[in-house]
Formats: structure tokens, C-alpha cells, sequence
């Protein structure tokens, strides 16, 4: 895939949208398994820019891994500010400080960070290469690089027949939704595209991992029922995928319906792929 675009590109419309389920997904994660890639490799008083940080449940637990460092997290929308704000407050995490802003043209001096760190967001960001040079340009020479993002085409929900093939058919819902990131300038794929991105950008001694979020328990079945139901069917997201000839009303019937009956499925299992990758400035 093709992620070359010019600096000046921005990221439009976000494809997930910020439902209260979707918002519950994103709380769901933290430092500890969203950023294990990572953490290993941060000390004490590092400096790191954490790049469309959402709820910032991940960028506190990065300001505690740095600390007394200090971790600076940028989202372009506001709510997402004020709710990760409130995070760090009542986490007592004062080293973590949280602004609206592009990831293509942070407010910060060049060579001015020890770490760059990201989480799904180059999935959704139409210029790769305009984020990475961003990244490059305000981290210190042998600064790190961490991200981690979907594989869309290697996450599952078994069994896929409910969902019209989830896993694979080109017309099943899971590929309906791959095809609306694309549509709305994202990369589904950009999880195991990572290191190539990386290394078109410049960066080396570039490391890259692979790893499942499952969902296996009752309560994690049920939560993922919710984020499907929630938001995949939900008007405007039905809407945008059949103005754009991604699906029909009765394609989205039909899936619903599958939903239901997965409901009651006692082999019900799902997991999304992620692909991580770690690199350094020259």
C-alpha cells in the first residue's frame, strides 16, 4: 500500500466516530497491553509525545513509566481532551499534560522529545509519511517511534457466518467496515505495514511484533455485542456505507440479525489483530 502523501494532508472525518460504546472500547485499554511494544524500552525522565492519545487511558500509564519525565498527548478532538484530562487528575498524574492538535503539525520544537508513541491512529490517518515526519522532526537524534495498529484483514469473529463471513468474504460486515476506513482515507491494513512505513520514513533498527485483543469471557462477549450493535449499526454509520455503495439496508438487516442469533452461540470467540513496531531516529 501506497502511504506517501504530502505533508500538507490531514485527517478528515474519524471512521469510528465517538459513540459512548466505542468510547468504552478505548477506555478498555491501557499502557500495560496497548503499549507492551514499548514500555520496556522507556526509563525515567524520558520526554515523549504521545500522538492521538483519545481518552488518554494509554498516555497515563506512559507518564507513569516516565516519570518524572514528562508525557505531552495530542487529539484533534476536544471532548477526548477533556476526558483525558480528567484521567490524568484523577490518577494524580501531573507529568501528563493534554491538547487538541493535528499529528501532522504538533506544537513542539524540533529534537524536543526522547519518545514518539501512537496508538490506532495511523489506521485512520490518511498521510502515513506527513505523521512520521512530524514524529522525526520532533524527536531527538536516536529517539524512539512506537505504534501500534489494526490488521484489519487478520481479525476474526467466529463463528464468521453470523456476521456474513466476518473473517473474510468480501461482502461480509467486518470487510464492509474495512472498506469505509479506506473509503474515509485510512489504512486497514497499516498494522503489519508498519515497519515498511518506518523505514520509508527514515527510522532505523527498526523491531516489529504481532498481537490478538481477544474477546472470550461472557463479559467481553457482551461488551463486544454492544460496540457492534452500538456503533456498526448505527444510523450514521449505516448511512455513510450505503451513500458510498459499501453495503444495502438489507445487507445491514441481515447482519443484525446474525448478531442476535451469535448472541446465544456457545463457541462464540473474537479477536483483533494488532501490528506493533519500534524504531529509532538516526
Amino acid at each position: 500500500m501506497d502511504h506517501d502523501t504530502t505533508p500538507e494532508a490531514s485527517t478528515p472525518s474519524y471512521t469510528m466516530g465517538y459513540s459512548p460504546e466505542f468510547l468504552q472500547l478505548l477506555e478498555r485499554r491501557n499502557a500495560a497491553v496497548a503499549a507492551a511494544h514499548l514500555l520496556p524500552r522507556l526509563r525515567h525522565g524520558m520526554r515523549l509525545l504521545d500522538l492521538g492519545c483519545g481518552p488518554g487511558t494509554i498516555s497515563v500509564g506512559l507518564a507513569e513509566a516516565v516519570a518524572p519525565g514528562e508525557v505531552h498527548a495530542v487529539d484533534m478532538e476536544e471532548t477526548q481532551i477533556d476526558m483525558a484530562r480528567a484521567a490524568a487528575r484523577a490518577g494524580g498524574h501531573e507529568n501528563a499534560f493534554f491538547r487538541t492538535g493535528d499529528a501532522t503539525d504538533v506544537p513542539f520544537e524540533d529534537a524536543s522529545f526522547d519518545v514518539v508513541h501512537c496508538h490506532a491512529l495511523l489506521n485512520h490517518a490518511p498521510g502515513t509519511q506527513a505523521v512520521l515526519a512530524e514524529a522525526m522532526r520532533v524527536l531527538k537524534p536516536g529517539g524512539l517511534i512506537a505504534a501500534r495498529e489494526l490488521v484489519g484483514d487478520s481479525s476474526f469473529v467466529e463463528p464468521g457466518h453470523y456476521l456474513g463471513a466476518i473473517g473474510g468474504a468480501e461482502d461480509g460486515a467486518w470487510a464492509t467496515f474495512l472498506k469505509l476506513l479506506a473509503a474515509n482515507g485510512g489504512h486497514p491494513q497499516m498494522g503489519k505495514e508498519l515497519k515498511r512505513a518506518f523505514a520509508d520514513a527514515g527510522f532505523v533498527d527498526i523491531h516489529a511484533t504481532a498481537s490478538f485483543e481477544t474477546f472470550t469471557s461472557a463479559e467481553d462477549l457482551a461488551f463486544l455485542r454492544g460496540l457492534i450493535d452500538g456503533w456498526f449499526f448505527a444510523p450514521v454509520t449505516m448511512g455513510a456505507a450505503i451513500k458510498m455503495g459499501l453495503a444495502t439496508q438489507d445487507a445491514f438487516d441481515g447482519w443484525r440479525d446474525g448478531l442476535d442469533r451469535w448472541k446465544t452461540e456457545p463457541g462464540a470467540f473474537a479477536a483483533f489483530a494488532w501490528g506493533e513496531a519500534v524504531g529509532r531516529k538516526p
